[in-house]
């Protein structure tokens, strides 16, 4: 697609599409970030990468919008969600979930922002892409590439989501131990407080019926 038959100021159906869909990715990544409620931060990344999926299709790469769909839609946020549960997350407002490091994180996704666009501008400036015209991203290209050149690091992500996994059930077997053992000794204390007021009832019957029965005795 050459420059000249579509400029920025006559743009396609298919480039304002993916205008939209961007906005409207970049909103739901913004709330996902700044929401202090750990579910409706899980399902705001769903809405995210839902639209990175889309965006992948107005690109004509189809095989890595279904990977988007099928590895982190259908993966990696029911991990999340699982992590959710396993560790006992509040379900409304957590103060946990509020940092005073705002500032600091701000900053360094403004860097990082502003480092990728940089880079794919400077890797893809002179390159236009026909997204009228057959789809170029197609399974053969894309799998060869991938599993020859990016083996390393996809096994490596694989493996650091199992250990997300493991380090999810093990911090809720460790709260639920320590819960436990502060019930017990909670019953515990509850169970001596009783047995030490039950003792001095009956200590203070005893010794009210020895009044009685020496008053008893004196009028006899």
């Amino acid at each position: 697609m050459s420059l000249a038959a579509h400029g920025f100021l006559s743009p396609s159906g298919v480039e304002i599409a993916f205008l939209l869909v961007g906005l409207v990715t970049f909103g739901a990544a913004l709330v996902t970030v700044t929401t202090r409620q750990l579910v409706h931060a899980a399902l705001w990344l769903v809405v995210t990468l839902g639209g990175l999926a889309v965006e992948y299709l107005l690109l004509t790469a189809e095989f890595i919008a279904w990977v988007q769909v099928l590895i982190y839609l259908g993966s990696v946020v029911v991990l999340l969600l699982f992590g959710l549960m396993l560790t006992k997350a509040p379900i409304g407002r957590s103060p946990d979930a509020d940092s005073a490091n705002r500032p600091v994180a701000l900053a360094v996704a403004v860097v990082a922002a502003v480092s990728l666009v940089w880079v794919v501008v400077d890797a893809f400036r002179t390159t236009w892409i026909d997204l009228d015209g057959p789809a170029q991203g197609s399974t053969e290209v894309t799998g060869h590439f991938l599993f020859r050149n990016w083996v390393l690091p996809f096994e490596a992500l694989s493996v650091l989501l199992l250990a997300a996994l493991v380090g999810a059930i093990v911090l809720s077997r460790k709260r639920d131990a320590t819960a436990k053992k502060s019930a017990a000794s909670n019953s515990a204390a509850s169970n001596s407080a009783t047995k030490s007021s039950a003792s001095k009832n009956c200590a203070s019957k005893n010794s009210t019926a020895a009044r009685n029965s020496r008053s008893g005795k004196e009028q006899r």
